[in-house]
């Protein structure tokens, strides 16, 4: 069962207006094939805003913890998102979004791994830059500039897509362009502050 549509309606008709959510260059964002949309992550509430504001259902990794928390384990699924197992090697993990991406899908993920405690852009682990390569897909970067505070502006940033044929081509490592997608993102902040 699918509640992807559904629970957009919902968490749009109460988000929208609660953080005054302003969305920018939604234009550039691709209407098919497969998109590797890479946020940065500011807070536990990004994934939700990303996922209304994207004009494509976006399956988004998630920590696998919260595949336990009771509630959380039956609608997340529901909602597209898959598990992965965070500081390892997750293979199944890997398999899937791989799977998504060269199907022609969304995949979200949030390449610091973590919230950032100061609201500054992090370091980008070497996942991001592996999908990139690997997954047959175009990389979306997305900033969110927040705060989260009840009737303050949320603005949400698509930025241009960023074609990955060069970078596979030249055999770049996951590494390097992880730091392409960091500076991508890093750009839109500081464009939209």
């Amino acid at each position: 069962m699918n509640l992807y549509p559904f629970g957009k309606f919902l968490v749009s008709t109460i988000f929208y207006p609660l953080y005054r959510i302003k969305v920018t260059g939604v234009e550039n964002f691709p209407k098919d094939g497969g998109v590797l949309l890479c946020a940065n992550h500011i807070d536990n509430l990004d994934p939700p805003v990303v996922g209304i504001t994207a004009p494509r259902t976006v399956h988004f990794m998630a920590k696998e913890e919260l595949f336990h928390v009771p509630i959380l384990k039956s609608i997340l699924p529901k909602v597209q998102a898959f598990p992965v197992k965070r500081g390892m090697s997750d293979r199944e993990a890997f398999r899937t979004a791989l799977k998504l991406l060269r199907s022609g899908e969304v995949v979200g993920m949030f390449p610091e791994g973590t919230r950032s405690k100061t609201g500054e852009l992090g370091k980008g682990l070497a996942g991001a830059g592996f999908f990139a390569l690997k997954g047959e897909a175009v990389v979306m970067p997305c900033a969110i500039i927040g705060p989260y505070k009840r009737f303050k502006r949320l603005h949400v940033v698509y930025g241009k897509p960023i074609d990955m044929t060069p970078y596979r081509e030249r055999k770049a490592s996951a590494e390097e362009v992880t730091e392409v997608i960091m500076h991508e993102i890093q750009t839109l902040l500081k464009q939209n502050k």
